[in-house]
């Protein structure tokens, strides 16, 4: 076997350990949330590869309907307090994801902080946090001994391991909205961009 389908395999079966330790409770609270917010403004934040995650749910909250905008574009609008932020940091002390969020809740806007550290910057400002375990860009811990011990090891650079396991859970948590909302995906392709 390739050392790229090696590392694949491995990674996909990280993700999904990942998402399998997420906690229902923090789930249910952002579908709730997000299903209270749908007629309202809903903002995503990241950056780097955060960002990325973040700009695919939004299109995919688009075209389920949701009034959503990416944080940096032109066509951002003023939020209001009731509205909805959904920041996306691994480490949760992005600078400008925290600094938003911090914003926001001056605003009176609500927050869900999706981050893989209970305990950072980021949560401070959340309404609502739902952990996704995974390396952080960030992470300086070597379990030197338990990678002895087991053979495992994080054959993924920086953030990978979150990242992706964010971008297949937030895909999870549209699968599910869709389930709730009775949207099947001839309705999503109705909402699908047709100027390209």
């Amino acid at each position: 076997m390739s050392f790229v389908k090696e590392v694949t395999s491995w990674i996909l079966s990280g993700i999904n350990g990942i998402i399998q330790s997420v906690n229902d409770e923090e789930i249910e609270d952002m579908i709730q949330t997000l299903l209270a917010s749908k007629s309202n403004k809903i903002l995503l934040l990241g950056t780097g590869r955060s960002g990325f995650v973040g700009r695919a749910f939004a299109l995919r909250l688009m075209h389920l309907g949701f009034n959503v905008y990416v944080s940096g574009e032109t066509i951002t609008p003023a939020l209001s307090p009731e509205d909805l932020i959904i920041a996306i940091s691994g480490s949760g002390s992005t600078k400008t994801v925290v600094t938003q969020a911090e914003v926001a809740k001056e605003i009176g806007v609500k927050v869900i902080a999706i981050t893989s550290n209970p305990n950072s910057p980021i949560t401070k400002y959340a309404d609502k946090v739902v952990i996704v375990k995974g390396r952080s860009k960030v992470d300086k811990e070597i379990d030197y001994e338990r990678r002895q011990i087991t053979g495992e090891y994080d054959r993924a650079p920086l953030g990978t391991m979150f990242e992706l396991s964010v971008m297949v859970f937030l895909d999870g948590v549209i699968a599910d909205l869709m389930q709730r909302l009775g949207e099947r995906e001839v309705d999503l392709r109705k909402r699908h961009a047709n100027a390209e």
